[in-house]
This record gives C-alpha cells, sequence and structure tokens, in this order.
C-alpha cells in the first residue's frame, strides 16, 4: 500500500477476499489508474512490467474472484472474449470492434422499451447494452 494511495488489503477484506501478496499487488495496478477496462493479458502485461512475478493463469483467477465479490463488472464482447470494467456503477458501452477499446456512456442516454417478462422464477437483474462500432 502506498502513503497516498488507498488500503487495498482493506478493500479486499471488506469484499470477502483474502488479501494476499498477488492479489493486493493486482488491485493496485488495476484500480488506481482510475475507471478502466483490461483484459487478462493486458493486466498481465502491466504487472510483469512491475517486475512482480505472476502468472496469466493467477491474473484470469484473480480477476474472476475480484468480479464474483463485486470489485468488478465483466463485458463480454465475443465468446471467449472479455474485458473487465472497474466502473461497477449502471452505465452501457460502445466496442470499437477494429481496435478493441471499450467506451462507457451512461445508462440514461439508453431507453429500452418492450421487454419481455422474465422466465417464471426470475427477476431481472440488469441490462446491458453494448453498441458496436467500426473506425
Amino acid at each position: 500500500m502506498s502513503d497516498n494511495g488507498p488500503d487495498h488489503t482493506v478493500s479486499l477484506r471488506a469484499a470477502g477476499l483474502r488479501p494476499t501478496r498477488q492479489r493486493v499487488a493486482l488491485a493496485r495496478v488495476l484500480f488506481e489508474g482510475g475507471h478502466r477496462h483490461v483484459t487478462a493479458e493486458s493486466l498481465h502485461a502491466e504487472v510483469k512490467a512491475t517486475r512482480m512475478s505472476v502468472s496469466l493463469a493467477t491474473v484470469y483467477n484473480t480477476l474472476n474472484q475480484f468480479r464474483d465479490a463485486g470489485l468488478l463488472r465483466e463485458v463480454v464482447v465475443a465468446p471467449g472474449r472479455s474485458y473487465f470494467d472497474t466502473n461497477t456503477g449502471h452505465h452501457h458501452h460502445f466496442f470499437v470492434e477494429t481496435d478493441g477499446e471499450l467506451h462507457d456512456f451512461p445508462s440514461d442516454d439508453v431507453t429500452i422499451a418492450g421487454l419481455p417478462a422474465p422466465p417464471e422464477g426470475t427477476t431481472l437483474a440488469r441490462v446491458d447494452v453494448i453498441v458496436r462500432v467500426r473506425r
């Protein structure tokens, strides 16, 4: 933990996760840059640049644990292609297919009408909109 940064140990514990050295290091790299979208591969490259030894499998596992704990939101843009979003508030995304970039836009900018009733025994949790664009 840095003296002027957030205490990721406390944040991880509050989310029900044990603050291992690798989780704290990944949280530092992931969350100290403001809201952003990362893939497991891009985060792995960032972490390696800090000279921390961590496997890609550990990065994948940690991102999934952070997602399950509510610290991240997963945005699936194609089968087997996910981004992890540090902004867990309700919003939607533009996906630039030619560049593989995600850009946030407010949920207030979208009106959704005519949703079907959810299957019996379920309730609507959230509607995610991904608008695909190209350069």
